[in-house]
């Protein structure tokens, strides 16, 4: 298959798992975080399964973006910067950061994401340094303004978010609170939040199948576990919040 045919035909397979990954999380909870239970297989650290399952995202992206004839050029350089600075905090930053002292993760869950970020950043590098033509005037086009915008935006909310969930707890602490403050005043995760407005943006500052494909999975794989923590939120904590919503403000 032709490298322009395998690149249709996986964005168009990520395009479809959305639906059911949306519906399979609506009904079951991902065995992970605070909804890690027994039942799903050997398990492993929590931090450690983290950072091995977002790990192809940036090293297998750049790997693949390397091999493009477009790789020296400004605007894919640009484009790989701002995935790289999402990926290179969620990957490392972020679970040397989170309390995870004595968590663990289903291996299944760790596999699972594994094959994903490699299919994922396959698509979306190999459109920006060889697929795909940005011409330098790229980083002026309203499109690419537009969309960096959100993204940065976006990861602000998702880093905010996280050290804000961080700081609800001391070292050694266990136990729940209900986040305040911030977006946390409107939604139940606004972490959630941050990650869709941010891979949102990505789509249109690359203008891609690849990244239109990943803002819709991001969806499919995000409003359900922020619903799920909505609930759990509500019905954990009898003062909580009336007017929250669970992940998009006045509406979701």
């Amino acid at each position: 298959m032709r490298g322009l045919d395998l690149y249709r035909a996986l964005a168009a397979l990520e395009v479809a798992l959305a639906v059911p990954t949306f519906v399979a999380l609506r009904r079951v909870v991902a065995p992970y975080g605070r909804y890690v239970r027994s039942g799903w297989g050997p398990t492993i650290p929590s931090r450690i399964g983290w950072i091995v399952m977002e790990s192809p995202a940036p090293l297998f992206f750049a790997a693949v973006y390397l091999a493009g004839r477009h790789r020296g050029e400004l605007a894919p350089l640009v484009l790989l910067g701002l995935w790289l600075t999402h990926y290179l905090y969620r990957t490392f930053l972020f679970p040397l950061r989170m309390r995870a002292e004595g968590r663990r993760m289903p291996v299944a869950v760790a596999v699972v994401a594994f094959g994903f970020n490699v299919m994922n950043a396959w698509l979306n590098a190999r459109w920006i340094s060889e697929l795909g033509t940005y011409p330098d005037g790229w980083l002026g086009d309203p499109r690419f303004l537009v969309g960096a915008t959100l993204f940065l935006g976006g990861f602000a909310v998702n880093v905010a978010s996280d050290a804000a969930l961080r700081r609800l707890r001391a070292p050694g602490e266990t136990g729940y609170r209900i986040p305040r403050g911030g977006l946390f005043e409107r939604v139940s995760c606004p972490n959630y939040l941050g990650e869709i407005v941010e891979w949102t943006g990505w789509a249109v500052a690359s203008w891609s199948l690849a990244g239109l494909a990943f803002a819709i999975y991001t969806f499919a794989n995000l409003a359900p576990r922020a619903l799920t923590h909505h609930a759990w939120y509500r019905e954990r904590f009898p003062d909580y919040p009336r007017q929250r919503r669970a992940v998009i403000p006045f509406l979701l």
